[in-house]
C-alpha cells in the first residue's frame, strides 16, 4: 500500500484516523500500532511476521543490554550489544545483499553456489536503521530503556515513516511516545503538509518519471544528446519529487497523529557543492551515517589517510544501502571521491567565485551522479554519459527530443521552479503574516492539488515509488 493511492486516501486513511482518535489516550499507541502493522501486512502478508520478529528479539537485546550494565557485567553486555548488531546487520544482508554476494562469488570463483532471489521486504532498510540506532544509543547510554514493548513496537512499525523514511532515531521521538500535542491546529498543519507531499508525487515526479521513461526507451544507438539530457533531467526532477513528496506525506501523517518527525529535504537542487547538496538531500540518512559510522570511525579527527578512509567507508556503505549492485557502490565511491576533492582544495575555489557558477558546477555533478543511480547497466550508463558529452557519433538533437521537450515544457518550467524556496513560499505563508489574501490562496491551492491529484490517480495506472526497492 502507498500513500498515493485512492485505497489508501479514502478508506484506510480515514478509517485509521477515525480509530485513532475515538480511542482513549491512553490506547492511541495500541490503535496506532494495529493500524500500522495491518498496513504493512497489506503488502507483505509473510514479512509482518519478520517484522515482529525483529520488534521482539531487539526489545529484548535492550532489556539484556541494560541488565548487564546494573550488574556491572561490561564483557558480556559488549558481546550481547555486538550479537544485537550483528543479527541486525545479518536480516537486512540475508534479505538484500544474498543474491548479490553469491553471484559476485559465483563469478569470480566459479564457484556455482545456488542462490533464489528473494523478494526485498519493503522498508527493512529504514527499520532496521531504526532498530540499530536504539540500540546502538541505548548501549551508549544516549537513550533511556524502553520498556514499553507497544511503545518500542509502534517506533519500528508507524506506518506514516516506516516504508520510505525519514529514518527517525530513537533520540529523535522517544519522549513523543508517551507524550505529545493532539490537537485539530497540529492536524490541519499535517493534513496540509501531506497534500503538499502528494502533489510533488503525482502531479510531478510521476510525470517527470514518464518522461524519463520515453526517452530512456529510445534507441541508444541513434538517441540525440538532448534527449539523452531531458531524460536525465527528467529523472533528476522524478527523484526529488517523488522521493521529498514521499517525505513531505510522511512528516505529515505524522503530525496529523501528533508526532514530529525531522525534515528530510531541505532544497538540495540550490546547492553550490556536493558538500551542500548531502547536506540538504535524505538528511536522516546521513544523519545516521554521521552518528552511527563516520564519528566511530573517527570523523575528522585524526589523520588525513584515515579521514579518507572514513569518507570512502561511509559513502561505499550509503551506495550499498541503496541497492544490491555495482551502479551504487559506483555511485557511493563517485560521491565519496567528489567529497574528497571538495574537502581538500576545490571548496575554497567554489566559494569565492559566482554562485551561479558553483551552482552549475554542482548541479551538473548530481546529474551525473544520477545516471549510474538511474542504470543498473554499467556499460549503459557508460554509453549514456558518452551521449551526454555531445562527443558520441549520436546526433546532437532530434525531432523525438524536440516533440518530448515541446510535450512536456509546461512541467519541466514547475519543476525548476519547485525545486526552489518558491514552493514553501506559496503553499505555506509564514504564521506571523497578517497577508489573509496570501492564506486563502494557500488554502485554494491545496484544495485544488488534491482534486487534481486524486483525479490523475483515478484516471492513470503510472503511479510507482522508487524508493521501495531500497
Amino acid at each position: 500500500m502507498i500513500f498515493s493511492s485512492i485505497f489508501f486516501l479514502f478508506t484506510f486513511l480515514p478509517v485509521s484516523l477515525a480509530l485513532y482518535f475515538i480511542s482513549p489516550m491512553k490506547m492511541k499507541n495500541l490503535t496506532l500500532l494495529a493500524v500500522s502493522l495491518f498496513f504493512y501486512a497489506w503488502g507483505e502478508p509473510v514479512y509482518v511476521l519478520l517484522m515482529i520478529s525483529s520488534i521482539l528479539i531487539n526489545f529484548a537485546y535492550g532489556i539484556f543490554i541494560e541488565k548487564l550494565k546494573i550488574e556491572n557485567k561490561m564483557a558480556l553486555r559488549k558481546v550481547v550489544f555486538l550479537t544485537a548488531v550483528l543479527f541486525n546487520i545479518f536480516i537486512i544482508g540475508f534479505f538484500k545483499y544474498f543474491g548479490f554476494i553469491t553471484d559476485n562469488i559465483n563469478l569470480i570463483f566459479n564457484a556455482g553456489i545456488v542462490s533464489r532471489d528473494l523478494p526485498l521486504p519493503i522498508g527493512i532498510s529504514f527499520y532496521t536503521f531504526q532498530v540499530l540506532s536504539y540500540i546502538i544509543d541505548v548501549y551508549l547510554g544516549k537513550v533511556k530503556l524502553q520498556k514499553n514493548p507497544v511503545s518500542f513496537a509502534l517506533y519500528v512499525t508507524m506506518f506514516p515513516q516506516l516504508i520510505a523514511g525519514p529514518i527517525v532515531r530513537y533520540s529523535d521521538i522517544d519522549s513523543q511516545l508517551e507524550n505529545r500535542e493532539i490537537s485539530s491546529h497540529k492536524f490541519g498543519e499535517g493534513a496540509l503538509r501531506f497534500i503538499q507531499g502528494l502533489g510533488k508525487k503525482v502531479l510531478i515526479a510521476n510525470n517527470m518519471g514518464a518522461l524519463w521513461n520515453l526517452t530512456y526507451a529510445l534507441d541508444v544507438s541513434t538517441m540525440s544528446a538532448f534527449s539523452a539530457w531531458l531524460g536525465i533531467i527528467a529523472y533528476t526532477f522524478q527523484i526529488y519529487f517523488d522521493f521529498s513528496g514521499y517525505s513531505d506525506m510522511a512528516i505529515g501523517l505524522g503530525r496529523m497523529f501528533g508526532f514530529e518527525f525531522i525534515e528530510n529535504f531541505d532544497h538540495p537542487y540550490v546547492s553550490k557543492s556536493v558538500t551542500e547538496f548531502w547536506r540538504r538531500w535524505h538528511i536522516s540518512l546521513g544523519t545516521w551515517f554521521r552518528e552511527y559510522v563516520y564519528i566511530p570511525l573517527g570523523g575528522n579527527r585524526c589523520s588525513k589517510i584515515k579521514q579518507i578512509r572514513n569518507i570512502m567507508a561511509v559513502w561505499m556503505l550509503t551506495g550499498l544501502w541503496h541497492g544490491a549492485s555495482w551502479n551504487f557502490v559506483i555511485w557511493g565511491i563517485y560521491y565519496g571521491c567528489l567529497l574528497l576533492i571538495e574537502k581538500m582544495f576545490l571548496k575554497k575555489f567554489l566559494d569565492s567565485m559566482p554562485g551561479i557558477f558553483s551552482h552549475i558546477y554542482c548541479m551538473l555533478a548530481v546529474i551525473t551522479g544520477w545516471v549510474f543511480f538511474a542504470i543498473e547497466d554499467i556499460g549503459v550508463a557508460k554509453h549514456y554519459l558518452h551521449i551526454m558529452s555531445g562527443f558520441s557519433k549520436n546526433p546532437f538533437v532530434d525531432s523525438a527530443s524536440l516533440y518530448y521537450f515541446q510535450s512536456y515544457a509546461v512541467i519541466l518550467v514547475i519543476s525548476a521552479l519547485f525545486c526552489t524556496p518558491l514552493f514553501k513560499k506559496i503553499f505555506s505563508p509564514e504564521e506571523n503574516t497578517d497577508n489573509k489574501l496570501q492564506y486563502s490562496i494557500a488554502a485554494l491551492l491545496h484544495v485544488f492539488i488534491l482534486i487534481m491529484s486524486t483525479a490523475y490517480l483515478v484516471t492513470e495506472t503510472y503511479n510507482p515509488f522508487l524508493y521501495f526497492r531500497f
